[in-house]
């Protein structure tokens, strides 16, 4: 459905080329109260997401960690659907109902969903292993984890609280977090060292249904959980392609809206990948992940995440 929506929109911006050329950067942004002078400056305060980025020199420290688990233990070629994740959701909440971010189950169900069919390449892209199981969901009402922020007291005590399971299981929590934050994530690499810090936040606003358009559709956790299994941007290193994945073009920079042919890198074949998860394009218009993308996170899933 999602594919079908996008390419309804390439042949109406075919039609009206006046349409196509339209500008996000004319326009104020406003997203969860919050409001930018345009949408490109949302994107350049970090706030589309929060996940750290891994630095070349760890890079090649991961990349050699990999290689050595290759070389030691039999990688399988998983195929699709043979690999389930467990996942333990956690509603923040500064009371009860949706206001105060109090989601209800169908919404979460809704999002287990979207993760199932994206991760399928029901979407539209590559098949993956992973097949996603909602086992429970908790409520927390606590004004101050509410707004938790990356590496603050706040997300410290939430998930020292909350978290469920070993390095397999994905612990999803929702909150209004702070910073005017979409999503943020930790990598399968950062678990031994820190194990209850494992898990992706998201904005309650972003699951299925929610009102931060245009990142309502459910692919901020799609996103996020795509940096739990190991993938990091495709626009990682710009040109130069540093987000380790063969298939997915270089990219000079984040896309945001859903600009359709954007070439940032034309020295080097193919357009910006723009309809990739692991982009900043709107929720519409993102809609796949690669099969080198499939291969990576398969990979750093055994490496790291398989008891």
């Amino acid at each position: 459905m999602k594919k079908a929506v996008l390419f309804i929109l390439i042949f109406f911006m075919a039609l009206i080329p006046v349409i196509g050329s339209a500008n996000t950067d004319d326009f104020p942004f406003t997203l969860n109260g919050h409001t930018w002078v345009n949408q490109q400056a949302f994107i350049d305060s970090g706030s589309r997401c929060s996940t750290r980025v891994v630095d070349e020199i760890e890079q090649e420290f991961i990349e050699e960690a990999l290689r050595r688990f290759a070389s030691q233990y039999r990688v399988l070629d998983r195929v699709a659907g043979s690999v389930t994740i467990p996942v333990y959701v956690h509603v923040i909440n500064k009371g009860t109902g949706i206001s105060n971010g109090d989601v209800p189950i169908s919404q979460i169900q809704e999002q287990i969903v979207v993760l199932n069919e994206s991760y399928a390449g029901l979407t539209g892209g590559a098949e993956t292993p992973f097949v996603f199981e909602l086992i429970s969901v908790d409520r927390t009402t606590n004004a101050q984890w509410y707004t938790m922020t990356p590496g603050s007291t706040a997300e410290y005590q939430a998930k020292q609280a909350l978290r469920q399971g070993g390095a397999d299981a994905l612990n999803l929590y929702t909150a209004n977090i702070g910073n005017d934050l979409l999503g943020w994530s930790t990598f399968p690499f950062d678990y031994a060292a820190n194990p209850k810090n494992d898990g992706v936040v998201v904005l309650f606003s972003s699951l299925p249904g929610g009102e931060a358009v245009p990142y309502d559709e459910g692919d901020t956790a799609t996103h996020e959980i795509g940096h739990w299994l190991g993938l990091y941007h495709t626009f990682q290193g710009g040109c130069r392609n540093r987000d380790m994945v063969r298939d997915t073009p270089a990219e000079r920079r984040a896309a945001y809206g859903c600009p359709i042919g954007s070439d940032t890198c034309s020295f080097q074949s193919g357009l910006d990948p723009i309809t990739n998860f692991m982009d900043y394009s709107d929720d519409p218009c993102m809609f796949e992940f690669t099969s080198g993308q499939s291969t990576r996170m398969d990979s750093m899933h055994q490496t790291y995440r398989t008891p």
